[in-house]
């Protein structure tokens, strides 16, 4: 039981840091939190975002996912998981998820579609990977 624990963090990880975008659609979304089963579960692309509300480099990505949200007319979902909040923090381990803010892209069958690296991420750079994903 303990080897399958570590597994899928281990993945996720290793995803995150090497800014996955090949195979994408291979490895299913982890449902940590009950906002996250409710995203993820909705059937739409979806952008996972980890973050410390109170964080300058999170305020600013948001105000990019918010414009984009805006742009796109809602055809994605934002699910946001907060640092913050106790309840989030297995999302954090489920994800590997060390540095904010974090950015990962699920495709609209559930499946990993991107993990972007750490940091704030451009408009286009996100405009990009959603084109790109089922």
């Amino acid at each position: 039981m303990r080897r399958t624990t570590m597994i899928v963090p281990m993945i996720a990880a290793m995803l995150l840091f090497t800014g996955y975008e090949s195979g994408a659609g291979s490895i299913p979304a982890p449902l940590s939190t009950p906002e996250l089963k409710q995203a993820l579960g909705a059937g739409k692309k979806t952008i996972v975002f980890f973050l410390n509300p109170q964080g300058g480099p999170c305020k600013a990505q948001n105000e990019v996912l918010t414009k984009l949200h805006q742009d796109r007319k809602g055809n994605f979902l934002v699910a946001y998981v907060d640092a913050m909040n106790p309840a989030h923090q297995k999302a954090f381990y489920d994800y590997g998820v060390r540095s904010l803010p974090t950015l990962v892209l699920v495709d609209s069958k559930g499946k990993i579609s991107r993990a972007f690296p750490p940091g704030i991420q451009t408009y286009e750079a996100m405009a990009k990977a959603l084109d790109g994903a089922p």
